[in-house]
């Protein structure tokens, strides 16, 4: 009994590594600590490319010319390559009213279906003339309305890695890989993506992330035996995870 209990929750156990804000500029130096990282324990992460990077305080980082190039290696490697908006800029604030009532400025919430569509097309636009295919996205700041998940379907994609849950679930026709943390953290059971900006980390960050790296390697997962985890059986725990998670955030604020 104990151990198909255990059997169990191991089967369902499992992190994603997931790296925001991957431009051309941008902390290069951990960057490239982080591949090699990556490379030494067979890990796969998920890394969201800003296709159109606009952001001006993530262009004070330095650029790296060969951009594209490593992110054909990275694909080649088996990473998962991930839309991380268009142009990473913000022109518009949800006021708490996004999606996931997240809050905060946004580059896709409040815009028309017509606009959103727009700003999808043109970031594929990039990928596709830099020979990478996409399937998956996820916004800055966390921030959709109904019209996001509509332009993405429009476009072909229907995986996000985001969203409040303990397992991966459905809903609007899109699948969602949760991501619910800050910081780099393991839970008990469930699966579950970090959210990692290098941009924002120092040495002794990554010191940090390599440790965390090195007691929870039987427990990291690929992206594609996170999508297969995706059912609608955790309903009622994911609904309590997000009540949870939107409290803290609330109080946070």
């Amino acid at each position: 009994m104990f151990s198909k209990i255990k059997n169990y929750i191991t089967e369902n156990t499992g992190i994603l590594i997931r790296l925001d804000d991957i431009a051309e500029n941008m902390n290069w130096d951990l960057m490239e600590k982080s591949e090699l990282l990556f490379e030494k324990y067979e890990i796969k992460p998920v890394l969201g490319v800003i296709p159109n990077n606009k952001d001006n305080d993530l262009l004070l980082y330095p650029k790296k010319d060969d951009f594209w190039k490593l992110v054909r290696k990275w694909k080649e490697k088996g990473w998962e390559i991930s839309m991380h908006g268009s142009t990473h800029v913000y022109d518009k604030n949800s006021n708490n009213k996004d999606y996931f009532g997240y809050g905060g400025d946004s580059e896709f919430y409040g815009h028309s279906l017509e606009t959103q569509i727009s700003k999808i097309e043109n970031g594929l636009k990039k990928f596709s003339d830099e020979k990478i295919k996409i399937r998956s996205f996820f916004a800055p700041n966390h921030t959709y309305d109904r019209n996001t998940f509509a332009a993405l379907k429009n476009s072909g994609i229907n995986q996000i890695i985001d969203g409040y849950g303990v397992m991966p679930y459905s809903e609007n026709g899109i699948k969602f890989i949760p991501q619910l943390f800050y910081k780099v953290f393991a839970l008990p059971f469930g699966i579950q993506s970090t959210q990692i900006h290098l941009n924002y980390w120092k040495q002794e960050d990554f010191d940090n992330f390599k440790n965390f790296i090195e007691k929870n390697l039987n427990k990291i997962i690929t992206y594609d035996q996170a999508l297969k985890k995706v059912n609608n059986n955790y309903k009622l725990i994911n609904f309590i995870a997000k009540k949870i998670l939107q409290i803290k955030r609330f109080i946070k604020k």
